[in-house]
């Protein structure tokens, strides 16, 4: 029997294992995963953004763990060698709705702590000659960095203190008991003393197998990216984002340069037809059952038409995607959206239709399981594990 189980081997899983191995000392530690590697999913289809926590709702979970994870995050690159580079970030405004709601976002960052500059029109125009808009936010402190190196680096460090990984082992069944908690499926099965869940996309479907009676379902939603000719890498030198619509989940598309020298354009959010199906097209019925069956889904659809008609325009139509980069740098064209793999999001969503914004976990007498765990996730992660480890110990 194990001390702890930890399911799931995306960066929050593989953080959580090597906290709970810093925090316990030699206990004995199996870490399962479905996938053939690790970080596979949400961890390494990303746009490698090290977030400041400026969006946050100010007091959330949230706002708290970004700053406390990008600061980490940094010290832990840093230790073990991980390339990353703090460019900032430049969150423009491009009419007179966008520039109130900049506003806004200014008061709510001050509130979080958050180091921010506010600009206007001419200075955004010095600093970033090829972007156009009314104003804009600059946050110094966000960077960029590759998290599939930085889940790579955990996991190294589980190894070496006794902690034992398994890849390619679906869990299909969860029993509690008294005094253990045992996992299995077609490749074998496993006892633990603890049992944490960071199943990611399949989150609710563990919980599930484990006896919660949650009322969320984690619907996914495909981000699209597009990556631009290697003669326009310099057509930026911060992060350039749009000013987010308070109103909806999504942050929405941006120009994100990343850490392999590369520039990136996106992601929009349409509907996933499948939690872990990448290419476009990709149908699982399972998924597609789940979903249409799903009353909060019904709900978030009807209350979003406008928004889900155009993400879905944008998604058939390239040029419809390019008009949202457009409104704020002009100068790109048709030509220079190259293909590059989609992500998917795994956003949780409540039988009324809420979604769920902030981190939320649930936990029975020997289990954490780790409901919802969005953007900025990969950012928290260190904080974020340090967090389930504390409701795990009690």
């Amino acid at each position: 029997m194990y001390d702890y189980c930890v399911i799931g081997g995306g960066i929050v899983g593989v953080a959580t294992a090597h906290r709970l191995l810093s925090r316990h000392p030699g206990a004995s530690l199996l870490l399962v995963e479905k996938a053939a590697a690790l970080g596979t999913h949400q961890t390494g289809h990303n746009s490698g953004v090290i977030h400041s926590g400026i969006y946050y709702a100010p007091g959330s979970l949230k706002a708290r763990l970004c700053r406390e994870g990008a600061r980490r995050t940094k010290e832990f690159a840093a230790a073990h060698d991980i390339p990353f580079q703090v460019c900032g970030k430049m969150l423009v405004a491009t009419d007179s709705a966008e520039h109130a709601r900049m506003l806004a976002l200014y008061e709510r960052s001050v509130t979080n702590g958050v180091d921010v500059e506010l600009l206007d029109a001419a200075e955004l125009r010095r600093r970033e000659p090829r972007v156009t808009g009314v104003g804009a936010l600059f946050v110094p402190d966000t960077g960029i960095i590759d998290y599939s190196r930085v889940t790579a680096a955990l996991a190294a460090q589980v190894r070496a203190a006794g902690g034992t990984v398994v890849l390619g082992a679906e869990i299909t069944a969860i029993d509690e008991t008294g005094d253990a908690v045992t996992v299995s499926g077609p490749a074998g099965s496993w006892r633990a003393r603890r049992l944490v869940v960071c199943a990611g996309l399949q989150a609710d479907r563990l919980a599930r197998l484990a006896g919660l009676r949650t009322q969320l379902r984690i619907v996914p939603f495909r981000g699209e990216y597009y990556q631009l000719p290697p003669a326009r890498k310099d057509l930026v030198r911060t992060l350039i984002y749009p000013i987010p619509d308070p109103e909806l989940p999504f942050l929405g598309v941006h120009l994100s340069p990343t850490i392999d020298g590369n520039l990136t354009v996106g992601p929009n959010a349409v509907l996933g037809l499948a939690r872990e199906g990448y290419r476009k097209g990709s149908v699982d019925l399972r998924d597609v059952r789940e979903i249409l069956g799903f009353r909060g889904f019904h709900r978030v659809a009807a209350a979003n038409v406008r928004t889900g008609v155009r993400e879905l325009r944008n998604s058939l139509f390239k040029r419809g995607y390019l008009a949202e980069c457009r409104r704020y740098c002009p100068e790109l064209t048709l030509d220079d959206l190259l293909p590059r793999e989609a992500g998917i999001r795994a956003q949780a969503v409540l039988r009324d239709g809420t979604l769920v914004h902030d981190f939320l976990l649930e936990r029975t007498e020997r289990s954490v399981h780790v409901l919802n765990a969005p953007s900025p996730a990969a950012t928290s992660a260190l904080p974020i594990a340090a967090h389930i480890v504390k409701e795990l110990d009690g």
